[in-house]
């Protein structure tokens, strides 16, 4: 159990590294993320031990939402002040979301031939 987390760890690690040494605008977990799926993908074995290990991880996800929820309630003062500005940003932001899959899937579509 503890080499999975430990391949899990070290891409992550990996990620971070890269990102903050070369500069790069990508966050580092999402660079840990790109060098597991390389992983995955040329070590199938590597697939089938990390496997159950992240189902794990995923089963207990709403945990990591926790932080979240305790820095809102830290940042009260700041959701009472520009709640407006807040609330337009949120509603705008997943509408404009929502557009792109819905162009990404038509987009694919046409490419796939397929027909609505």
């Amino acid at each position: 159990m503890l080499t999975p987390i430990a391949i899990l760890l070290v891409c992550q690690l990996a990620g971070e590294t890269a990102s903050r040494a070369l500069g790069l605008p990508v966050p580092g977990p999402v660079l840990g993320l790109l060098l597991l799926f390389v992983v995955l993908l040329l070590r199938p074995a590597v697939a089938r031990s990390v496997g159950p290990v992240a189902q794990r991880i995923l089963a207990h996800l709403s945990l990591l939402f926790v932080p979240a929820g305790v820095g809102v309630m830290a940042q009260l003062d700041v959701l009472v002040r520009d709640w407006f500005a807040l609330g337009v940003t949120l509603v705008a932001s997943t509408v404009i979301s929502l557009l792109v899959g819905v162009g990404t899937f038509l987009f694919v579509l046409r490419l796939s031939g397929g027909s609505r």
